[in-house]
């Protein structure tokens, strides 16, 4: 499978990105931003982000020993055609959205599709293509990750997250993922409400819906919240290894710091922070804010890249570069190699597939990031 990218020695703002020529003025610093977002900004950005403007089913690239992936492209093109009926709910539109819905309730049943695979089999591109082929206005689809939507009901209230989202046609879910029994019930009183005002459903995640939680909290304990999650999707199963690496070079050593340094300072709209400092920064901003953290930068250069010092740490830093993976900004770093962030204690436990994801993105964003360094 494959994705859009940015034409060679460009970056997503379209603003050539050249090494060895003088910037005209001091590089970024991501650890000098603390972005306030507003909650009409969090509704407003809930498309598919720039990496995925301009996927389609049709660009979708099934592996041809994965049978399981043709057919996850059929069922979904089906699901979107199912989706052209009449509208979810009627009513006048109130405050971000439509007012409380008339529809009766839809028929007893998986009201959604869920997408469970590996990290870098195309889920991501599918649920956007999904979005795409909906034949509804943009304003009455909405597409965020996990950690997006609960951020929504963080900003909103949750009654006011039900009615922005109830006159909707389609809640698209990426990276769905339960950290934490509070999210667990939030989520599912959530989803269960919206199916009821009749909008479809569509998640992707590494963790079949019944599994969800599973080595991170006592799921046995919610099990009931977790089967009514479950019931609102029909899974499919995506098989595959991971397009990112598939038949690609190894990715870049780390640089110098010399090296990142001057490059930042030579890309225009580049970022130098230190990544111990950005880490701590992190820490003080909350993960709703990690994408308009990068409005504008063009590249992130960070020197003395080294193993995370913790689970929080790293969680934060898995946010952070979904972000940055979501928006193709490329990475340049000097220290240790990213497949080296997170310690093997860290890859055994309840998160290593979000570590995995993590390494896979940064991976792809310090190949792209190649192009920034002057090199013999």
């Amino acid at each position: 499978m494959s994705s859009s990218s940015p034409a060679p020695g460009s970056a997503p703002s379209g603003r050539p990105l050249i090494a060895g020529t003088a910037s005209a003025s001091a590089p970024l610093s991501l650890c000098a931003r603390e972005p306030h977002v507003p909650a009409d900004r969090l509704v407003a950005e809930m498309v598919p982000p720039p990496r995925f403007d301009s996927v389609r089913f049709s660009t979708y690239i099934p592996d041809p020993n994965q049978p399981s992936q043709s057919e996850a492209v059929r069922v979904l093109a089906d699901f979107a055609t199912g989706l052209g009926g009449a509208p979810a709910a009627t009513g006048r539109r109130g405050f971000f959205g439509l007012g409380r819905s008339r529809t009766p309730k839809p028929p007893a049943g998986p009201r959604g599709v869920y997408l469970d695979g590996g990290y870098g089999v195309g889920k991501t591109h599918l649920l956007a293509s999904l979005w795409h082929a909906t034949p509804a206005e943009p304003e009455r689809k909405a597409f965020g990750t996990f950690v997006e939507l609960t951020n929504l009901v963080g900003a909103l209230g949750f009654q006011q997250t039900v009615q922005t989202l109830s006159g909707h046609r389609l809640l698209c879910i990426d990276e769905f993922e339960l950290d934490d029994p509070g999210d667990t019930v939030l989520v599912s009183s959530l989803l269960a409400r919206l199916v009821e005002a009749g909008v479809a459903l569509a998640a992707t995640s590494n963790t079949l819906p019944g599994k969800l939680g599973e080595g991170r909290f006592a799921a046995a304990d919610f099990l009931r919240e977790i089967q009514g999650l479950s019931a609102h999707f029909r899974a499919l199963r995506i098989d595959g290894e991971d397009y990112r690496h598939r038949g690609l070079p190894e990715a870049p050593a780390p640089y110098s710091d010399e090296q990142v340094t001057r490059a930042a300072q030579a890309a225009e709209g580049a970022s130098l922070d230190d990544f111990p400092a950005l880490l701590d920064h992190l820490a003080r901003v909350h993960p709703s804010r990690y994408g308009a953290l990068t409005d504008g930068v063009a590249a992130v250069c960070l020197t003395g890249v080294r193993p995370v010092p913790d689970q929080s740490t790293a969680l934060r830093l898995v946010v952070l570069a979904d972000r940055l993976y979501d928006r193709e900004v490329p990475v340049l770093a000097s220290g240790l190699p990213f497949d080296r962030l997170f310690s093997e204690e860290m890859l055994k436990g309840g998160y290593r597939k979000k570590y995995f994801r993590a390494i896979s993105r940064l991976t792809a964003l310090a190949r792209d990031a190649a192009r920034l360094v002057d090199t013999p």
